[in-house]
């Protein structure tokens, strides 16, 4: 139970970088962009081509992928979101859709259908890890990404808290019109948000590469992943999204203890009592509203009547 608890943390530190890129994405721009499996699918293959074909290390490989990741985003924002951010929200999703489907089958024309890792690359680290009191076995690759994870969520919320850039990515996330009216560039927030959610999603498809493998076809799976993380830590909050990836992966790993199935599907049933619950609070919100201006309005008139 002990190491359950302790794997499923470890594995929150993933989940929480796979969705802080889909959060971030749609706090900003009111997107929810279904290729973004995808797109930590398109990170991973990056990582994999350069390591495979150049011989360089995994990890020199990934610095040189995060910023061609980064790229991407500002280019799927200038030329695909930006088209479509007016235009409702069905659009979007059909575009990113579509998007992600292109994805696929273009990773599947080039590295074919045959899972990949970059497992033969990281030597002895792939299968390293380290023996705690009471025979608890931890893996040393799932300590140093839930490490990154930590130091990720922490530069960011330097970077929204400290700098101009992340000041106008709030002001732009919490009321559009306003930071508009004040001066914010809109299309300037909107790409530097696209290129670290697409960053991120990067990182996060290169560090699953380094822990299990990975295919062409994966990336929709990642999206349910990144998805149930972001409901259940909260949209908005970087350290939400570390708590939600957190109670996912734990949730799994128990899972897991009762049935093989039961990974995914602790995951899942998580998700759904989260979801039903903030449901269920914004529906008693909305029916408490309007009733308690009224009473306090009645309550008024009596005392100015007496």
């Amino acid at each position: 139970m002990t190491e359950a608890l302790i794997q499923g943390l470890l594995l929150g530190g993933f989940y929480a970088i796979l969705a802080a890129g889909l959060s971030l994405m749609f706090g900003v721009m009111r997107i929810i962009n279904l290729a973004h499996g995808d797109l930590a699918i398109v990170g991973a293959f990056g990582v994999i081509a350069l390591t495979e074909r150049f011989g360089l290390s995994p990890w020199l490989a990934l610095l040189l992928v995060l910023p061609v990741m980064a790229l991407i985003g500002i280019g799927l924002q200038r030329w695909l979101f930006a088209r479509t951010l007016r235009a409702g929200i069905l659009l979007p999703l059909l575009v990113t859709f579509g998007l992600g489907a292109v994805l696929q089958n273009t990773l599947y024309g080039a590295f074919g259908s045959e899972a990949r890792s970059l497992g033969s690359a990281l030597g002895d680290l792939a299968w390293a890890s380290w023996e705690l009191p009471g025979g608890i076995v931890v893996g040393q690759l799932p300590v140093i990404t839930f490490v990154i994870a930590v130091a990720v969520l922490g530069a960011l919320q330097l970077l929204l808290s400290h700098t101009a850039l992340g000041r106008a990515i709030r002001a732009a996330a919490s009321d559009p019109e306003a930071a508009a009216l004040c001066g914010v560039d809109a299309r300037r927030v909107h790409r530097a948000a696209a290129a670290i959610a697409v960053a991120l999603a990067g990182l996060a498809g290169a560090l699953l590469a380094m822990q299990a493998t990975v295919e062409p076809y994966g990336g929709p799976t990642l999206l349910i992943q990144a998805f149930e993380a972001v409901v259940i830590g909260g949209i908005g909050s970087l350290w939400g999204t570390l708590l939600g990836g957190v109670l996912l992966g734990v949730a799994q790993s128990l899972g897991a203890l009762w049935a093989p199935q039961g990974f995914q599907l602790a995951g899942h049933l998580l998700f759904l009592a989260v979801l039903g619950v903030r449901l269920w609070r914004q529906h008693r919100h909305q029916l408490g509203r309007p009733a308690l201006p009224g009473w306090r309005q009645l309550r008024a008139g009596k005392a100015a009547q007496a």
